[in-house]
């Protein structure tokens, strides 16, 4: 059953979701909808202009503590001299990482509004962006929400191969000192996977949640 959103801030119960994760459409990305779709796992993304709300089953997700580094990561920081930054550009990461081209995907679901939405939640300190500079230039990043000891990963760019990667490792690595048990990736990649994310049941992972959002 789809579900369809109106002024009221609120979602129905996750369990009622189609199939593929999808719960309901519509409403809008004010900040107290967003935190409340994040508490309760639920993320939007966009189709065409329309806002749709997930929350699969099963659930895609990182613990830092199986994170994995690839030597070719690895000899990319040992061997780069660049500069790693948390929060220090979200306006630049979250531009680039709407406006670079993807293989195999038309467009954007980063649209202005949701562009406008999380830079709002990064005033509050809710969202947060890391970010990778060679010679000054913005070359990589990544930006998310960051809720207790959770992290849900939003979206991530790189100007050239391995260095989003470069960013993520460094992030996920201040992160676990940080306390962080919990990095949300929604749905599965094989570039997410190769990090050592896997699946777990939706009603765990919403259990978590609880146990690690204050």
């Amino acid at each position: 059953m789809l579900f369809m959103l109106n002024q009221d801030i609120i979602f129905p119960p996750v369990h009622l979701s189609e199939p593929d994760g999808l719960l309901a459409l519509g409403g809008d990305l004010r900040t107290e909808r967003l935190l409340l779709a994040y508490r309760n796992g639920i993320f939007p993304w966009y189709q065409e202009s329309d806002i749709l709300w997930w929350c699969p089953d099963p659930r895609f997700v990182l613990f830092p503590s199986d994170f994995k580094v690839s030597a070719q990561t690895r000899k990319m920081l040992d061997e780069t001299k660049y500069t790693f930054t948390v929060n220090q550009d979200f306006a630049g990461v979250i531009r680039r990482c709407k406006e670079i081209s993807r293989p195999g995907q038309d467009g954007t679901w980063i649209t202005d509004e949701v562009e406008q939405a999380y830079t709002a939640l990064h005033k509050l300190g809710v969202a947060q962006s890391a970010e990778i500079r060679i010679h000054d230039e913005l070359v990589g990043g990544l930006y998310g929400i960051r809720m207790g000891n959770v992290f849900f990963g939003e979206s991530m760019f790189s100007s050239k191969p391995g260095y989003s990667r470069m960013a993520f490792t460094l992030y996920v690595e201040q992160l676990k000192k940080e306390g962080v048990q919990l990095i949300d990736c929604q749905v599965y990649t094989d570039y997410l996977a190769s990090f050592g994310a896997a699946m777990i049941p939706r009603s765990e992972f919403l259990s978590l949640l609880k146990k690690w959002i204050p």
